[in-house]
């Protein structure tokens, strides 16, 4: 291998992928105690060990670990404009699919996943990713459109977010639509959409919501226990009462690890409310930790689209932090009564096996674009081909001038040699 090559790979990773990947490893180890913590007690008490879902957690990460190193690797040159609408297709046929009786499983009154036993795979996760990969390619190769009208400029990206985003709210999730359409929304911001038509668009999703909350009657109920707390306390504000509870009596530093209360009583804590339960046992304090490594993946995924060397990978770049940081904020709003009812887990530390994939999957993606040796090798090749390109250039120049020269020369002697004669 040429030293310039050799010298491009095995250059340190920059600040940004140190740092993304150094607040990923310690969330997903944060989230495995915090797991085990919160599942245990009820699954010894249901005639179990008590680790079957730490136990699905922790291949969920091995799954996930390896798909973020392949997403890091290869990722950047995979996802070709064909591929990334496949991906979109495909998605959007898995949720349809999902919707089928029989074919999808029924939990709650919500039809969300496949279940093969004890695993279970949630279409809508490859959906959120996939919107994500469509609408940065769209908005990076038309920068122009996006100033046209209101219909011109966003119906591709309507095309495809609207089937997606209705196929997940009739589930019914409106959680994970809303972290689609936040995204989606954040990299128009970006990409410098004009301000009507983003108010256009907020509009339509609100008469759109309205109609859902009106479709389903508990997505009413867990808006009205939002808006009313204490006069649903026993029914749709459970869960909400329940977490504000435990988040409360952790104080500043909490009750200990593995000694929160709340998690017996709270539905789904090792999941959607985790975070109760970090704040019951781990206080506040432990809560800060979470936000700061939420922090820090903000900052590596900002400063990783500032620097990258395209305007398709900032876009990039920045609706997979965007993808994150919207799905962490929404759950620790819930958890802290700040909004409405969802089911959105907290990313790299619920309980949400597919969920988990799917986001160390868009970690790699954003370490592949951090990544500095694949960047610098292409230059010193390129760099490479153009000394090589010129070389052969000045040859060819030097070759021609000397044959010109040799000519020059013959004509020279040649007329010499007839002015003689």
């Amino acid at each position: 291998m040429p030293p310039a090559a050799t010298h491009a790979r095995r250059l340190a990773p920059p600040l940004e992928h140190r740092i993304l990947m150094t607040a990923t490893l310690c969330l997903i180890a944060f989230g495995a105690v915090m797991v085990y913590s919160a599942s245990s007690p009820l699954g010894a008490l249901a005639g179990g060990y008590g680790t079957g879902e730490f136990v699905v957690y922790l291949v969920a990460i091995a799954i996930g670990l390896v798909t973020m190193r392949l997403c890091e690797q290869f990722g950047l040159s995979l996802i070709t404009p064909e591929r990334t609408r496949l991906l979109l297709l495909g998605a959007c046929g898995m949720l349809l699919i999902v919707l089928v009786p029989g074919l999808g499983r029924d939990v709650a009154g919500a039809r969300r996943w496949f279940a093969v036993g004890p695993l279970e795979f949630q279409p809508s996760e490859i959906a959120k990713l996939a919107l994500v990969l469509y609408a940065a390619r769209y908005l990076a190769d038309n920068p122009r459109r996006l100033q046209r009208d209101f219909r011109q400029a966003l119906a591709p990206i309507a095309v495809a977010m609207g089937p997606a985003c209705l196929l997940i709210a009739v589930e019914p999730d409106l959680g994970t639509a809303f972290v689609c359409f936040a995204t989606i929304m954040t990299m128009l911001v970006v990409a410098g959409a004009p301000s009507g038509h983003l108010l256009r668009v907020l509009l339509i999703a609100a008469a759109g919501v309205g109609l859902m909350v009106l479709v389903h009657p508990y997505e009413l109920a867990r808006l009205t226990s939002f808006l009313h707390p204490l006069s649903e306390r026993t029914s749709a504000g459970f869960q909400a009462d329940q977490a504000q509870m435990a988040v409360g009596s952790g104080g500043l530093f909490g009750d200990g690890l593995g000694q929160s209360v709340g998690k017996m009583w709270l539905p789904e804590a090792q999941s959607d409310f985790i975070l109760a339960v970090v704040g019951q046992e781990l206080g506040t304090l432990g809560i800060v930790v979470v936000v700061g490594l939420y922090g820090m993946i903000a900052y590596a995924g900002l400063r990783t689209a500032r620097r990258a060397a395209s305007g398709y990978l900032k876009l990039l770049a920045f609706g997979l932090t965007a993808l994150i940081l919207c799905q962490g904020i929404l759950n620790i709003f819930v958890v802290l009564g700040i909004a409405p009812l969802t089911g959105v887990p907290l990313p790299f530390i619920s309980y949400a096996p597919t969920n988990l994939i799917v986001m160390l999957a868009a970690v790699g993606l954003l370490l592949g674009i951090a990544r500095p040796a694949a960047r610098e090798l292409r230059l010193v090749d390129g760099e490479r081909e153009r000394a090589d390109w010129g070389s052969v250039r000045d040859a060819a120049a030097d070759h021609g001038g000397h044959r010109r020269d040799r000519r020059a020369r013959g004509a020279r002697v040649g007329g010499s040699q007839a002015a003689g004669s």
